[in-house]
């Protein structure tokens, strides 16, 4: 009889997760059948895509209510999937609140749930801890701390491994993507990563390009700028925070693929706050992290969220390995100063790849999708 799984993500990287956990599900269930919510790369690997995941990925309070309309939608059509086909397993991905209202759902109709990349409810709003032991069989943790945590307070956890070390990976040395792009030998590569959502791009880039134009004009030497262009993100959203304007002064690139690439040729990089950080501390590649919030959900984050650090990077190094800008402390010239520290002082940049190779370490080993995989094959047969 043929399993029925579905699959529940958000935002770009945890389409991408879903597809290499599917991938390893495929291997050991080949007549799978799936369907859920996701995007590009789960559609690729022959998911029914029944809601555009990038409908429904924001970040903060305020930006809730702009797609509410596509929230309360994904989660009709959903929903009655589940009643309609009954699914023999629930993955859930990230995307807490929402997927934690689906999570519910299952359970009233007896479907296993198996929550992959869980909520970080160490770092804020821990009362969900309960509804999490209440409505989810069990997690896949994929940072190294969070098994422990989980299972102090009863819910049955089980620490995978950081998927991210089976994906990231070059695919040619520094010298060979300088050629690809035909940048000079003799330049420096500086990656501007401002996110992979709209609302991240409207409020960053501005401020990373004219940190970069404050670079050029204090730094020696030619100084290339790279940036990724997302699969979430247009040609014209770029143009309108600045992207075009900014080409007249500054030698600028815009990357469409071998992201990975990219940043390993990089000398240094200011990027916005997420799971980017993870692949370039992967890569060992220096970076400045920055980050900016709706006024009204920075107000409500500050009661919310009681860490001394922000970034995934730091959480994991238990220090502050990278610098960190928040809100008002985003500017171009502060931007500039951090980066500006990393290029002129080769001891910096030094210091700060040691810490990157520690953090590396403590992601654990390759093979998270295999292994999250197993997990859920034990609960699709159950």
């Amino acid at each position: 009889m043929t399993k029925r799984l579905m699959i529940v993500t958000g935002e770009a990287s945890g389409d991408l997760h879903g597809a290499n956990l599917l991938r390893a599900l495929r291997h050991k269930v080949p007549g799978l059948h799936v369907s859920g919510m996701g995007g590009c790369e789960l559609a690729a690997m022959g998911a029914d895509i029944l809601y555009d995941a990038a409908k429904v990925s924001v970040v903060g309070i305020s930006e809730v209510f702009v797609h509410l309309r596509d929230i309360f939608s994904a989660q009709r059509i959903l929903r009655h999937h589940m009643e309609l086909c009954r699914p023999d397993l629930l993955i859930l991905i990230d995307l807490p609140d929402f997927n934690l209202l689906l999570a519910k759902k299952a359970k009233s109709l007896g479907i296993p749930v198996f929550y992959y990349i869980s909520p970080q409810v160490w770092a804020w709003r821990s009362g969900r801890i309960k509804t999490l032991r209440d409505r989810v069989d069990k997690i896949g943790v994929i940072l190294p701390f969070e098994e422990a945590f989980y299972r102090r307070h009863n819910v049955n956890a089980e620490y995978v491994g950081h998927p991210l070390l089976d994906t990231v990976t070059t695919t040619c040395t520094k010298e060979q993507f300088y050629q690809q792009q035909h940048i000079p030998a003799d330049a420096t590569c500086v990656g501007l990563l401002p996110g992979s959502r709209k609302r991240e791009i409207q409020s960053l880039l501005p401020d990373f390009l004219a940190a970069a134009r404050i670079l050029q004009s204090s730094i020696s030497g030619k100084l290339v700028f790279l940036v990724p262009q997302a699969s979430t993100i247009s040609i014209e959203d770029l143009e309108d925070a600045g992207i075009g304007h900014a080409g007249k002064y500054l030698d600028i690139r815009i990357i469409k693929e071998n992201r990975y690439d990219m940043m390993a040729a990089c000398a240094a990089v200011v990027a916005a706050s997420g799971t980017v950080t993870l692949e370039l501390a992967i890569l060992e590649v220096p970076m400045v992290v920055a980050y900016k919030l709706s006024p009204i959900t920075y107000f409500f984050g500050k009661l919310l969220v009681k860490l001394d650090n922000f970034s995934l990077v730091n959480l994991i190094a238990g220090h502050r390995a990278v610098p960190e800008l928040l809100q008002a402390e985003v500017t171009p010239k502060r931007i500039a100063e951090e980066v500006s520290q990393l290029l002129r002082h080769s001891e910096n940049s030094q210091r700060m790849k040691d810490s990157l190779r520690d953090v590396k370490m403590k992601l654990g080993s390759p093979g998270a999708s295999e292994k999250a995989a197993n997990v859920a094959l034990q609960l699709l047969n159950t």
